[in-house]
């Protein structure tokens, strides 16, 4: 049986069935998953509003779908932060210590070179998402596993579909 515990705000006590210990671990996780996914979505925004050339209509009206999918998509992840007992990072700080996804360049590129940036973001918030199973299983974390396995399909498939777009 998992030990009750206490949260630093408001000492309330937490018994869910996960540890102190395994609960923080996730949430950790799930913090840099929230950074991985916010620094995307601001990529994939910022793209959407300055992407050129004859593939304009394409990549302006995509990029505004998959902003959209990961503007969405904050929200659970740090709920689930929350429903662990813990505090959702959410500043800019905070996401540029936690991110594995790179700022976007401070030029726009060109439009390929916008979608090569995306297929590299998506491919590293799916090893985020992929290399937090580890801790969500050990926890016994269903809600999270099914999160993550949300995440994933979603980050797998955009990137096969943007790798579509650079093949000759």
């Amino acid at each position: 049986m998992a030990k009750t515990s206490k949260t630093a705000a408001g000492g309330i006590a937490i018994n869910i069935g996960i540890s102190e210990k395994d609960r923080a671990a996730v949430a950790q996780g799930l913090s840099r998953l929230l950074a991985d996914t916010y620094t995307l979505y601001l990529t994939t925004h910022n793209f959407h509003w300055n992407v050129t050339g004859p593939m304009f209509n394409t990549l302006h009206a995509m990029f505004m779908v998959q902003y959209t999918e990961l503007w969405n998509a904050v929200d659970p992840i740090a709920e689930r932060i929350r429903s662990l007992g813990h505090v959702a990072p959410g500043s800019y700080a905070a996401y540029g210590k936690l991110a594995s996804v790179a700022d976007a360049p401070a030029e726009p590129p060109r439009a390929l070179e916008m979608v090569r940036i995306l297929v590299q973001g998506h491919e590293a918030v799916a090893r985020t998402a992929r290399g937090l199973f580890a801790a969500v299983e050990k926890a016994g974390d269903e809600p999270t596993a099914d999160l993550l396995t949300q995440r994933l399909t979603v980050h797998e498939q955009t990137a096969w579909m943007l790798r579509s777009l650079l093949q000759e």
